[in-house]
């Protein structure tokens, strides 16, 4: 066999598995998908896949997702994690940009100290520094406040927001940085037009990582927020519906769904950064 079709024929076996490993990772979530769509009575009487075979026949409805809209709260619980999840994703990328580009290019004593205390913070558990926030939330009454879990979510995100910053901003070519100084440039300027243009892969690349890991936490929530009706998000929604409609499994269907879909959302839309900002560091320089 010659070095041509060996190559073609490691290249089909790799696709092929890749193709199976897919497909196995992705037929629960169409399974769910499909029995958020179907009635009760059609999913207590078949499988989700005869729905496929017959969808002419197979009985679809709403009534699922209207349900846990209205009834279950998990409308005002989705407007409520956005209302979380998008200024715990957004304040922390800021800070940390101003602080990667003044670990990275920028002289003052103790910098290389700070950057080892910043490293030093993202092998820290979440678990152990909930109590001592907590204790200290109720001192400041922010406990059940929006304003609350924003900081914590901030705090913890932080570090390694700041360290994966700090790797692709330190990569960019020095050349640039001068040339910005030779023309007069302060530093503000050039982070807003030269530094942020240039790390929006890496930028991305954390804002998924940062938006997915708010969206789907549910311990930080349950501490910092509850489950009041009122600032539940959809994580403590979900697990209380489980505990109260584990009959209902169907409608549970429908919950978990809408749980899913803002994260599929922003990880498709944000794609085209991710393997950009990820790679960066490794191939510059």
């Amino acid at each position: 066999m010659s070095q041509t079709s060996l190559r073609l024929t490691k290249r089909a076996i790799l696709n092929c598995t890749m193709f199976i490993i897919v497909l196995l990772w992705t037929i629960p979530t169409l399974g769910l998908l499909v029995s958020s769509f179907r009635a009760p009575v059609a999913i207590n009487s078949s499988g989700w896949w005869t729905a496929l075979f017959h969808p002419f026949k197979a009985n679809w409805t709403l009534s699922n997702y209207i349900h846990v809209l209205t009834q279950d709260g998990m409308g005002t619980a989705f407007l409520n994690s956005l209302l979380v999840t998008i200024p715990a994703t957004v304040i922390p990328i800021t800070i940390a940009a101003f602080a990667a580009y003044s670990l990275a290019w920028m002289e003052f004593p103790g910098r290389r100290l700070m950057f080892i205390l910043i490293v030093g913070l993202m092998v820290v558990p979440l678990q152990t520094s909930l109590l001592p926030l907590f204790r200290l939330y109720n001192k400041a009454k922010l406990n059940g406040t929006y304003l609350g879990i924003w900081l914590a979510h901030t705090g913890f995100g932080l570090p390694l927001a700041t360290y994966l910053l700090y790797g692709y901003i330190s990569q960019i070519p020095r050349d640039l940085i001068e040339a910005a100084e030779v023309d007069g440039t302060t530093p503000m300027t050039k982070f807003i037009y030269l530094i942020t243009p240039l790390s929006i892969p890496a930028i991305a690349s954390f804002a998924i990582f940062q938006f997915l890991w708010v969206w789907n936490d549910l311990l930080v929530a349950l501490v910092f927020l509850g489950t009041s009706i009122d600032v539940a998000l959809v994580t403590t929604r979900l697990s209380e519906m489980v505990g109260s409609r584990g009959q209902d499994w169907y409608i549970l269907t429908s919950g978990a769904f809408l749980t899913m879909a803002m994260p599929l959302l922003v990880f498709f839309s944000l794609q085209r950064y991710f393997v950009r900002g990820m790679m960066a560091g490794s191939i510059k320089g």
